[in-house]
């Protein structure tokens, strides 16, 4: 283990990045070392060294399986993408057992990944990372945004054919309004700014939108 600092002795603080190293798994240890940093300094805010300080490995070790920051970026929003789209795939479950009940499930769900895993989801929206030149990334992303476009369809084919909106267009207005709900009210800093939840807030606006369109039928 000559990668490794301070192997013998307790590692307790080290957390779960440690003891994955110590089993073998160094790429796993050092995504998991740099979860947190890139969940409380920002995707600019922290070194590889650091990262290999947190894991308990050399300042050489990460460059084993990483070519710098921007690709232990990647990987982090690869593996966010895919935990996302397990997440929004389950909420939606085909619709079932209505595209409406389905879509708020959805929402929900959006919310509490972006809770969930902070530093994923930064790394996947917020950090500035080239999803098209990786393929694997490009690919989870793929999979999670075709839930959001899946759930889109389903909710226009509720309309008449000369109403429907795009897919596309109306999955990106999903997208987007979920994504400023995270950002100016699920962030622990801005928690007291609305007197109601993030998921109201995101739940009634997505009606609100919905209505707009059709999709739901307005009370007059």
């Amino acid at each position: 283990m000559d990668d490794a600092k301070g192997a013998s002795g307790g590692d307790e603080d080290g957390g779960r990045a440690r003891r994955g190293y110590h089993h073998g798994n160094l790429r796993e240890a050092l995504v998991e070392a740099a979860l947190p940093l890139i969940a409380s300094r920002g995707p600019q805010g922290f070194t590889m060294a650091e990262v290999a300080r947190e894991a308990g490995v050399s300042n050489a070790a990460p460059y084993r399986h990483f070519k710098g920051r921007e690709d232990l970026i990647a990987e982090m929003a690869r593996r966010g993408f895919e935990l996302f789209a397990d997440l929004l795939e389950r909420a939606w479950n085909k619709g079932s057992p209505s595209p409406i009940s389905a879509f708020e499930k959805m929402s929900r769900a959006y919310l509490h990944f972006a809770r969930r895993e902070p530093g994923m989801y930064i790394a996947m929206f917020e950090s500035g990372v080239a999803v098209s030149a990786d393929p694997a990334l490009r690919a989870a992303s793929d999979r999670a945004m075709g839930v959001m476009r899946a759930a889109s369809e389903a909710l226009v084919m509720r309309l008449p054919p000369e109403k429907r909106p795009p897919v596309q267009m109306m999955s990106y207005h999903i997208w987007a309004l979920s994504h400023g709900v995270v950002e100016l009210f699920s962030r622990e800093s801005a928690g007291q700014r609305a007197s109601i939840s993030p998921e109201d807030l995101l739940e009634t606006g997505a009606m609100v939108y919905l209505r707009g369109l059709g999709v739901i039928p307005r009370d007059d």
